[in-house]
């Protein structure tokens, strides 16, 4: 929501300015321009990039669009799902629950948490864990290692669309210059002709170098930098979940292992201990 209030702010306050000073908004309007600047990012980001990333690009911006999942509500119905697992295997046994881990899409221990569910990534991190500790044989330490190198590789995976979504922003500015420069070999062509006409190809030219420079440092860049710190809000929401896998594994009681893995949650975001234990003891969500 923010994302989308700041992208009409930016067009607002340019086309505002451009009005104030007397500009005639039909020499912005260059679809040849455009198709040059939009044409060749597009094909830049394709020579660049396997497909994957250039998918993961366009869910990186809708997700920006959507706002970061990673709000208070979130964290207190994960502490809750934290807690439910864990008093349920402290209460009947870590085997019990390899039904559950084998299939956690019919799980009905899960099914309470539709949204924990429907993070396939989230829920296989979490269900692989627990399957190593219903295993056994396996230190605290390793495990917690093994969560590591999970969230190591994930996070390196969300970041490759940041990467070629910035390295495409940076090659805007040049592709607009790109775009003036025919712009100039098109009003050269047309030396000879009446003074308007030489005006407007100029003028169609600078827009070319205008455009590259807004969709750099007005859009694409910006989108780039929200889409990194989504993926640093995911980080911390998996570094939640190892702290309080990782404090089970030890030993501690179901509440002590929550809370754990509360004291991990940003500040901004944090749920107090009264929410959660509220929540924890289904006075709230």
């Amino acid at each position: 929501m923010f994302a989308i209030i700041g992208i009409l702010i930016v067009i607002g306050a340019i086309i505002g300015g451009y009005l104030m000073e007397h500009g005639n908004l039909q020499v912005l309007v260059q679809p040849a321009e455009l198709v040059i600047i939009g044409g060749a990012a597009a094909g830049t980001l394709l020579i660049a990039n396997p497909l994957p990333t250039v998918i993961g690009i366009f869910q990186g911006i809708l997700g920006v669009m959507k706002g970061s999942r990673c709000n208070k509500a979130f964290y207190l119905e994960t502490l809750k799902m934290l807690n439910e697992v864990f008093s349920y295997a402290r209460k009947n046994s870590m085997a019990k629950l390899e039904p559950d881990v084998e299939e956690p899409d019919k799980s009905q221990l899960f099914a309470k948490f539709p949204k924990f569910v429907k993070d396939h990534h989230a829920l296989y991190f979490f269900c692989d864990t627990l399957r190593i500790l219903i295993t056994g044989g396996v230190a605290t330490h390793d495990l917690n290692d093994m969560m590591e190198l999970d969230m190591e590789v994930h996070h390196h995976q969300a970041s490759a669309p940041v990467a070629a979504l910035s390295s495409m922003a940076d090659s805007l500015p040049g592709l607009g210059i790109v775009a003036a420069v025919l712009g100039v070999v098109i009003t050269m062509g047309a030396i000879g002709g009446p003074p308007e006409e030489i005006g407007h190809k100029v003028a169609a030219a600078l827009v070319g170098t205008f455009l590259g420079i807004l969709l750099c440092y007005g859009f694409f860049g910006p989108l780039a930098s929200n889409m990194a710190k989504i993926n640093d809000d995911e980080g911390s929401y998996y570094h939640t979940l190892r702290v309080g896998l990782v404090s089970f594994a030890k030993g501690c009681p179901p509440l002590i292992a929550t809370e754990f893995a509360r004291r991990a949650i940003p500040h901004h975001v944090r749920p107090s201990f009264k929410e959660m234990e509220k929540a924890c003891k289904g006075g709230g969500s």
